[in-house]
């Protein structure tokens, strides 16, 4: 009987754990700076609330105008 309580809190443990690497991985994508997508000038970036519209082609890749 103990074996099986055992089990049973370790599968829960395992289960809530999951859960919290699963949030704390959407937050980090989800507070990202960085919009990728491909581009080849500044206008061919997306207008981001805010930065006022001040998207920027870096590398290749569109970027906060923040940033570099």
């Amino acid at each position: 009987m103990q074996r099986v309580k055992n089990m049973a809190d370790t599968l829960k443990f395992v289960h809530v754990l999951i859960r919290l690497i699963f949030i704390f991985l959407v937050i980090i994508v989800c507070d990202s700076s960085f919009i990728f997508m491909p581009c080849i000038t500044d206008k061919d970036c997306p207008a981001l609330k805010k930065n006022k519209g001040k998207g920027r082609c870096r590398k290749g890749y569109c970027v906060d105008g923040l940033i570099g």
